[in-house]
């Protein structure tokens, strides 16, 4: 094989994991305003073991057909920490960041969106944690510019306002902890080198549905949340088509796939279109984004563009230098 056909496979592959990662990121961005109306009429938990159920179910068809009955062996992979992984990323992020939505009230699509959007952030500072090395400090200065802008998003440019008013600090710290787990669980596919993109997302959602089942059950058992009644099924069936074969399984399955081709570093980059995506959906269905909002949003994806091509000018510049030392 030729170096023009491998640079030519290489191109290929990488242009797939842009399309991937970009595909997902829509389709995630468009789940929060549909998540507002659905969270009128249902809890997030129960709303969360119903998507995965129906997401979980499409993950696995598909992996028996491509890989066969052997395919739901571990393979020398630890199924602990897919399970922890599984929980962390489906239990986690759908728990925390819906509930967060819900106590936010109408606005609650905008806000998640945009703290989706910090995620890159998240990551440089995850990584940053499992290496044991500090960030360098305009990487932590973009970080700090970013988070300005989600808070210019949450509070609307009332800073006093939201100050004074609780709900702002326990919505905003559910969701911010919801997509730190989605963080922890898309770095920890890279872990799993011995299955496919689509085994580790079928294996660590249907480990993951054991806690996210038994934290509904639970929640119905103690009385913290209400057994869905045919009629609320009938009501949020609509959301859960999108939710579950939609913003579950396309785009978890893309996600995962865009990320194994990119990298995690390069892969939640794109997490910049989920914010956009919303305000626009948002904006159709008659929530219009304040002005200092659309600022602030702006704000935090500017910071992740620029401290993305200042890691990227950083990293060649120490390889650079590495090759002349060599």
């Amino acid at each position: 094989m030729n170096k023009d056909s491998t640079a030519s496979q290489s191109s290929a592959r990488y242009w797939k994991g842009v399309a991937s990662c970009l595909i997902a990121t829509i389709l995630m961005g468009a789940m929060f305003p549909i998540m507002t109306d659905a969270l009128t009429h249902v809890d997030p938990f129960t709303f969360t073991s119903l998507r995965y159920l129906i997401a979980g179910t499409g993950f696995l068809i598909l992996l028996r057909h491509r890989e066969g009955p052997r395919a739901l062996r571990a393979d020398g992979e630890s199924l602990p920490i897919a399970w922890l992984l599984g929980s962390i990323g489906f239990c986690g992020f759908g728990s925390f960041v819906f509930l967060g939505q819900q106590l936010a009230g109408p606005q609650g699509a905008l806000d998640a969106s945009i703290m989706m959007a910090t995620q890159p952030m998240m990551g440089l500072l995850v990584n940053a944690l499992v290496r044991r090395t500090a960030p360098p400090l305009p990487s932590l200065a973009f970080v700090a510019i970013s988070f300005i802008g989600v808070s210019l998003v949450i509070t609307r440019g009332d800073l006093l306002t939201a100050l004074h008013e609780p709900q702002h600090y326990a919505a905003s710290a559910l969701i911010v902890l919801g997509a730190l787990c989605w963080v922890v669980y898309t770095f920890g596919s890279a872990r799993f080198t011995r299955w496919s993109p689509l085994k580790y997302t079928t294996m660590t959602t249907w480990l993951g549905l054991t806690t996210i089942v038994g934290v509904n059950l639970m929640l119905i058992a103690v009385h913290a949340v209400s057994a869905p009644t045919v009629s609320t099924l009938r009501v949020i069936a609509p959301h859960l088509i999108y939710m579950g074969p939609i913003a579950g399984f396309a785009a978890i399955l893309c996600w995962i796939s865009g990320n194994r081709i990119l990298g995690p570093m390069n892969g939640v980059l794109f997490m910049d279109v989920v914010p956009i995506t919303a305000f626009v959906v948002s904006a159709l269905t008659g929530i219009i984004p304040a002005p200092v909002q659309i600022v602030g949003a702006t704000l935090t994806g500017s910071a992740l563009l620029l401290n993305n091509v200042y890691l990227r000018q950083r990293a060649r510049r120490v390889s650079a230098s590495a090759s002349v030392t060599v």
